[in-house]
């Protein structure tokens, strides 16, 4: 990827910035600095005030309008045959004339990735400095905070934000749970893929014991076979980009009639989720923070009661 030394971002002034990232998106929101971002993404929908800024991505797969599967296969014939996922507006582009982009490295289907940077490179006449986020775990999603804390010179304000989150994932990680049960996380449904990255690291702090993926690791296609033989307590179904409701609604045209998805022992006893992975799982963004907090009102119902989570973000789909 290409980017300076972090050494370099901390001592230039940031005045325009650019997000190819929602995640880099509600983080700028955090740091208040709002007024500086002058291009996202179509996927940069959180605060919603973000949905007035320029768009500079956008994707090339309306996924409102087609089936799990058939953004499956259009997502694997575009990177099959080389050709992009994402489509760059230059004029937005140009017109944002920023001085530092935000990119990522950690999933070139999720979001912007290595052909917009070097394209935007191209067409910038002023060239822009680069930083890339590259989280795979919670710490590193932390990390991030601190590092866009002196980029942006607001490290105190990063300093609070830190305490906040690590306060939280404290609060979950002191519970101790008498039962363990096995979670499985699903991060798409037709077909299956395995929840990778921070998810694993999540469901073990939240009372669980993750199943199938390990954290780090890039999420990969299984098979009903592999979620049977791993006879999970708890199902949770998080599709990459979904909410609770589109989650819920391919559930019930995907699973719901499946025979060989009803003889699992978790749908059996009713201990099927659906949670709304677009704003708390499916980011390396603060708000997998929040995440957390869902998953350990779901693994451990009982001792989280009290604990609030916003409307919406999960839901039992018996």
């Amino acid at each position: 990827m290409f980017k300076r030394s972090s050494s370099f971002l901390f001592n230039m002034d940031v005045n325009r910035i650019v997000s190819f990232l929602p995640s880099a998106t509600e983080l700028l929101y955090e740091f208040g600095v709002e007024e500086k971002l002058f291009g996202v993404t179509h996927e940069c929908k959180y605060p919603e005030t973000a949905k007035l800024k320029p768009q500079v991505i956008s994707s090339v797969i309306n996924s409102d309008e087609l089936t799990s599967n058939e953004i499956n296969t259009i997502t694997c014939t575009l990177l099959r045959d080389g050709k992009n996922i994402f489509e760059l507006n230059k004029k937005n582009l140009l017109d944002a004339n920023p001085d530092l982009i935000i990119s990522q490295e950690t999933c070139e289907v999720c979001a912007a990735y290595t052909n917009e940077v070097k394209t935007a490179l191209e067409i910038l006449p002023k060239k822009p400095e680069l930083y890339s986020m590259d989280p795979h775990n919670l710490n590193e999603i932390i990390q991030s905070v601190t590092v866009m804390g002196k980029i942006l010179q607001k490290e105190n304000k990063a300093l609070e934000i830190v305490h906040s989150l690590q306060q939280r994932i404290q609060n979950i990680q002191n519970s101790k749970n008498e039962k363990t049960p096995k979670v499985l996380a699903i991060e798409w449904i037709e077909p299956f893929f395995t929840a990778g990255h921070w998810i694993p690291e999540m469901i073990e702090l939240a009372g669980g014991v993750n199943l199938i993926s390990k954290t780090g690791d890039h999420s990969r296609r299984m098979d009903m076979t592999e979620v049977t033989n791993s006879d999970p307590d708890i199902i949770i179904l998080m599709p990459c980009g979904f909410d609770t409701i589109r989650t819920m609604t391919e559930y019930d045209s995907i699973l719901k009639n499946n025979r060989a998805w009803n003889s699992l022992n978790a749908v059996k006893n009713n201990q099927v989720f659906a949670v709304d992975a677009n704003s708390f799982f499916s980011k390396p963004s603060i708000r997998t923070v929040e995440g957390l907090e869902i998953l350990a009102k779901i693994i451990q119902p009982h001792k989280f009661t009290d604990l609030s989570v916003s409307a919406g973000s999960f839901s039992n789909v018996s």
